[in-house]
């Protein structure tokens, strides 16, 4: 069993990692809660109004196709960033139940097979994208809290109202947390943009920014990144990716190009 507490907030849970078993088999709460958040995503997406042409069976088709890649690249990412343990234990490159599922090896694995389903099938990604990406958002908003039932990615110790009690006391930021709430506000807000969207690509655009500024500043608290010698590796892909993003964005808007209507 596991303690964590909340000091600030007065609040202490006892846990543990496994929800339950299938034939013997465990399935920890950091899977259920990626389950969930898909699941969410799902239904979510299905009530949605705003599908600038996109059919709800081309969505499940991408999801099936991007959940393969994606968790694919997602185990790459953080085992090309573990190498030397992986290494001496080739075996744990296939345990996925105890978390080391890098977010960026997936959404970039996960992107690119997508984009090219669409080409296959002579869909329209820009719409696809600006169609799914708030629901990316919520399914990443659920997703982050198996970090806490996992105990992990979290940050330095800390005093604030929001801080997180661990083994031997330690009081730190719960990163997996400001994430978590983040991420669900990058839901309300692109939701929200999505009934006014001037052009294509701009609902992705907005995702892009807006979860790279954030993962830009919560990168630098944790205690676990990912690293490239001295380099937080996905605060520097979070900085490329900004100002890349911005940069287009900004061009964009200043082309005069006319509204785009769907």
């Amino acid at each position: 069993m596991s303690i964590v507490e909340f000091p600030g907030l007065n609040l202490k849970f006892e846990f543990s990692k496994i929800a339950f078993s299938v034939f013997g088999i465990e399935i920890y709460k950091y899977a259920v809660c990626i389950v969930l958040g898909i699941v969410l995503a799902l239904i979510l997406c299905r009530l949605s109004k705003e599908n600038y042409d996109v059919e709800y069976d081309f969505v499940l088709e991408n999801f099936i196709v991007g959940m393969i890649f994606g968790t694919i690249g997602a185990r790459i990412y953080f085992v090309l960033f573990h190498l030397e343990f992986y290494k001496q234990n080739l075996l744990q490159i296939f345990n996925l139940r105890d978390g080391g599922l890098a977010i960026y090896g997936g959404l970039i694995f996960g992107a690119i097979s997508i984009i090219i389903n669409c080409k296959i099938k002579r869909k329209d990604i820009l719409n696809f994208f600006d169609y799914i990406v708030p629901f990316l958002a919520i399914a990443q908003c659920v997703g982050r809290l198996g970090n806490f039932f996992n105990i992990e990615a979290y940050g330095y110790e800390t005093q604030n109202i929001f801080r997180m009690k661990i083994e031997n006391n330690f009081e730190v930021h719960p990163v997996f947390l400001y994430e978590s709430f983040s991420t669900f506000l990058i839901f309300i807000i692109l939701r929200i943009m999505q009934k006014k969207r001037k052009f294509k690509g701009e609902i992705t655009s907005f995702y892009l920014i807006f979860y790279s500024g954030i993962r830009m500043i919560l990168e630098s608290l944790r205690t676990d990144s990912l690293m490239l010698f001295n380099w937080r590796i996905s605060q520097v892909l979070s900085s490329l990716i900004f100002f890349i993003t911005l940069i287009v964005l900004l061009c964009r808007k200043k082309s005069n190009e006319k509204p785009y209507k769907y």
